[in-house]
């Protein structure tokens, strides 16, 4: 049996002193995006068995309502998410409720952008814990009864530069040539959904898969060596 990945609220181990740094796999992604919220727990999983918490997620803005000039359609969402856990993760959006699916993200987006300026831990902390409210507990997560307890166990408060830290994300990813979310740049690569292979068919139909040699492809370049050789 798989071991299950670390949940959300668990809070990160502390690095001891003399530690070195800790690495960044930073990653362009929308908190309302479903395949986002596969990738995280997925790496968060293979990290949690390869030990290695000196690998951090930085987890950066890439508001679709922005660069899509339009509010996600809550029925979309379902349709994608229905197919993930029919063809990849039955486990996953089990608390998923489409009619409280936000029109805007931004309060959360912020949110989380008020965590990084506290410290990675609390950032990415954060950024798991508001998907985890959205797709496995079914919580609206612009209401501040969602985002206020999250902001406070963290010791976090959202100012307005955090707002303004999502729109610079967004020019950030767009001069890095991020295609959507998420799009992930390791130290030596960057990949786009690299957990799952996404695409519609000649009918229009989606079709969501789970694309475990492009996930290695990307694992190993977050954790060189972490994968055994193909064949």
């Amino acid at each position: 049996m798989r071991s299950e990945p670390r949940l959300a609220t668990d809070p990160m181990p502390a690095r001891g002193a003399g530690a070195s740094p800790a690495v960044d796999v930073e990653v362009f992604a929308d908190i309302s995006c479903p395949f986002t919220h596969v990738g995280l727990r997925r790496f968060v999983e293979r990290r949690r068995e390869l030990d290695r918490d000196d690998v951090r997620l930085w987890v950066r803005a890439w508001p679709l309502e922005i660069v899509n000039a339009a509010p996600l359609d809550p029925d979309f969402i379902a349709e994608e998410i229905a197919q993930i856990r029919d063809e990849c993760t039955p486990s996953l959006f089990t608390g998923f409720i489409a009619s409280a699916f936000p029109a805007t993200s931004m309060p959360a987006l912020a949110l989380v952008a008020a965590g990084y300026r506290r410290s990675r831990v609390d950032g990415e902390v954060l950024s798991l814990q508001l998907r985890d409210a959205l797709f496995e507990n079914g919580a609206d997560i612009t209401d501040p009864k969602v985002l206020e307890p999250l902001a406070a166990a963290r010791h976090v408060q959202v100012e307005d530069q955090d707002f303004a830290s999502v729109l610079t994300d967004r020019r950030d990813g767009a001069a890095r040539g991020v295609i959507g979310s998420p799009h992930f740049f390791t130290p030596t690569a960057d990949f786009f959904c690299p957990a799952l292979e996404v695409r519609r068919d000649d009918a229009g139909l989606l079709h969501v898969r789970s694309d475990p040699r492009s996930f290695d492809a990307f694992i190993d370049s977050c954790f060189p060596g972490a994968t055994a050789p193909a064949g």
